[in-house]
């Protein structure tokens, strides 16, 4: 990073000269760090403004609508890749050969059984829980058998800590299904891809002919790439927030995991199958167009626009390809999802969405998918995490495997002066 400089003036305080940092990629950053040091902070409710740390596992351009894992588009890892040698790369900083992906698979899948005794732990939850209060405390659990011996400082431990959560969380995942529809677990198989393998133990049994068709492993597979890592969301912010005071990193990751439960940031996808049947049919399309249109009607269109693409959302289009061959694959005639289509044909036509580039996002159509594999919508969440975890934990490990210290945001005061106590016989 080259350095430049930016020159501060504040009434009643002398100029203060600041550094500004030049990115590989992205916008120039104002190092304000001294100003605490002068009696004074800055003030970025959300951080809307404010890069909380330098990185360089993923970088976002909303205005290109690009985004790149290590350097690679998304649009290539998508549709030349797959899920094991993103989770690769995010965690290595490279792809791997093929002898190093077929060792991290075969680690990957060594890893996939979970403790027996943490199977009991799901006999604690109602059938009627939420599956991502279930993971919450499946990951909990799961701390606990990796936490005495465990030293964040070593890096060999550190790499353990990353296999064992990218393996385990769709085990974990299934599980949390298993339990809600009251079926027996049904184990990992490491004769199948890491995304038939997911399919398998959440629909198969031990009766079940249950087989995955490539077209669906391919869609399943392509949902993980897409939401293996975003940047500095607020999940991941929280993952770091969590990991900067030294937590078990399990209970880190489950930090990001009840940040994403939040309907602002991981349950997008299941907004946009209530809007559709709050839609209810084709023929209240325009009906509904017209409200989306109209600034005082309350009703948005879910899955559309994005908080930071000013453009297409580049995992949008990979998304929408898997999304029309799994529909074709599976012959699947569902009101619900006709209706998706056609106001996906009408939004990418309509001058009022285009002009605002209200373009369908990756919500959009990873919850139509999710939809036509048979997933119930309580699950999307969770399968937003499990893909996410390896995001997380390589923004952990690149916390902690480097000089941190622990997350401690200022605040702008607005109480109350001090002021004297009165006693409540007085009050």
């Amino acid at each position: 990073m080259t350095e430049k400089k930016a020159t501060l003036k504040v009434d009643g305080h002398e100029a203060l000269e600041l550094s500004v940092y030049t990115p590989t990629l992205g916008q120039e950053v104002v190092d304000v760090s001294p100003l605490a040091a002068k009696g004074l902070f800055t003030f970025d409710p959300g951080f809307q403004s404010t890069a909380s740390c330098d990185s360089t596992i993923t970088y976002i351009d909303g205005g290109k609508g690009q985004l790149l894992h290590r350097g690679y588009s998304i649009e290539e890892l998508a549709s030349k890749s797959d899920y094991m040698e993103v989770c690769y790369a995010l965690l290595n900083g490279e792809l791997p050969n093929a002898e190093q992906k077929a060792e991290f698979v075969q680690e990957i899948k060594a890893r996939a059984e979970v403790p027996e005794q943490l199977k009991a732990v799901f006999n604690g939850f109602t059938r009627d829980a939420h599956p991502m209060g279930v993971l919450l405390g499946a990951l909990g659990a799961l701390s606990t058998y990796h936490h005495e011996g465990l030293d964040i400082n070593n890096a060999e431990h550190r790499k353990e800590v990353a296999l064992n959560l990218v393996a385990k969380l769709p085990t974990l995942s299934a599980m949390c299904y298993k339990h809600s529809i009251g079926e027996d677990f049904v184990a990992p198989n490491a004769e199948l891809s890491h995304a038939e393998n997911f399919l398998t133990m959440l629909f198969g049994g031990t009766n079940s002919e249950y087989q995955v068709s490539p077209v669906v492993a391919q869609a399943m597979d392509r949902i993980f790439i897409l939401h293996a890592d975003h940047e500095q969301n607020a999940s991941t912010s929280t993952v770091r927030m969590a990991g900067s005071s030294g937590a078990n990193p399990y209970a880190a990751i489950a930090a990001g995991v009840a940040t994403l439960w939040g309907p602002a940031h991981g349950g997008a996808n299941e907004a946009v199958l209530k809007m559709l049947d709050e839609i209810g049919d084709v023929s209240n399309i325009d009906k509904f167009i017209a409200k989306a249109k109209d600034r005082n009607d309350p009703f948005k269109l879910m899955g559309f626009g994005h908080r930071v693409y000013k453009n297409y959302d580049p995992r949008a289009s990979v998304m929408r390809e898997s999304c029309h061959q799994v529909l074709g694959e599976l012959g699947i005639q569902d009101p619900k999802l006709e209706l998706a289509m056609k106001l996906e044909e009408i939004a990418l036509n309509d001058e009022y969405f285009v002009e605002r580039k209200l373009f369908p996002n990756v919500d959009f159509y990873s919850g139509i998918v999710l939809k036509a594999l048979g997933i119930p919508v309580s699950m999307f969440t969770v399968i937003f995490a499990l893909s996410r975890t390896v995001g997380w934990i390589a923004h952990w490990e690149e916390l902690i495997g480097n000089p941190y210290r622990i997350a401690r945001p200022r605040q702008l005061y607005t109480g109350s002066d001090e002021r004297a106590f009165v006693e409540i016989d007085k009050r």
